[in-house]
């Protein structure tokens, strides 16, 4: 990611100083604006993580990164047409967990059975649920 910015700043740096060829100072300026864009979208890709706890579960992805105790996650789904796990809430919400891809073949799968019994370990754990029509 760093060798973008590399990259971009000296091909950005020449372009903006050779005379003659049409560039200038501005276009150079975007040129390297470019190479940082390149860079943060390498460097959040670089990123993505599933960091498990006691607690709960950190999932940052490309763009959002969500904390989420360990009860409010009531499933595990890793199969379909999904390239990654996906996890479903008790609200109703779904979470993409980008950091167990599909790709990673057996890798992949061998992690998306650990952090199933996580969620069923710790998830069961917690304080149990009431519903709207049980007295308190």
């Amino acid at each position: 990611m760093w060798s973008a910015l590399v990259v971009f700043g000296a091909i950005a740096l020449v372009m903006s100083t050779q005379s003659g060829s049409g560039w200038g100072l501005g276009d150079g300026l975007m040129f390297f604006g470019l190479g940082a864009l390149i860079a943060f979208i390498a460097w959040r890709y670089a990123s993505i993580v599933a960091v498990p706890s006691r607690a709960g579960l950190v999932v940052r992805n490309l763009v959002l990164t969500r904390t989420l105790e360990w009860p409010e996650i009531v499933r595990v789904q890793f199969g379909g047409g999904e390239p990654w796990v996906s996890l479903d809430l008790e609200d109703g919400d779904t979470v993409a967990v980008m950091a167990i891809q599909k790709a990673d073949g057996k890798v992949a799968g061998r992690e998306a059975s650990r952090l199933a019994a996580l969620v069923q370990a710790f998830g069961e754990a917690g304080e149990p649920h009431r519903s709207e029509e049980e007295p308190e």
